[in-house]
């Protein structure tokens, strides 16, 4: 019994060991427009960009447009926004982080729907 345990978590570790490779892969060489991923240390700023999205800085260079499901409470006029992230490690999807957003009744959690690289400016 013991022996099947211990075959079977190698094999599950194996095979979330090959996705995670061809994740990295598969993100590390998306172009501009496509998901990219960052860690919530990189973030440096962030604008409106409409009532369910925000453009959010990424160190000097890189910017990520995250849209929420459906309206965010003022979330078009916020001075301040907090990220609330679902795990540890990089954010890449919208599933990997949730708005929080100051409004006159109390901060207000806006899940992401979509996270997507928006193309440099030059």
């Amino acid at each position: 019994m013991m022996t099947f345990r211990i075959v079977v978590v190698s094999i599950t570790a194996a095979f979330l060991a090959g996705c995670a490779a061809q994740e990295t892969e598969s993100v590390a060489s998306a172009p501009a427009g496509e998901r990219g991923c960052f860690y919530l240390s990189q973030v440096s700023g962030f604008a409106s960009a409409g009532r369910d999205r925000i453009n959010v800085s990424v160190g000097p260079r890189r910017t990520y447009e995250f849209q929420t499901f459906g309206y965010c409470p003022d979330i078009d006029f916020a001075q301040a926004i907090a990220f609330d992230q679902n795990g540890p490690g990089t954010i890449c999807r919208g599933i990997d982080v949730d708005l929080i957003v100051p409004s006159s009744i109390g901060p207000q959690r806006c899940p992401v729907k979509m996270i997507r690289r928006l193309p440099e400016k030059p």
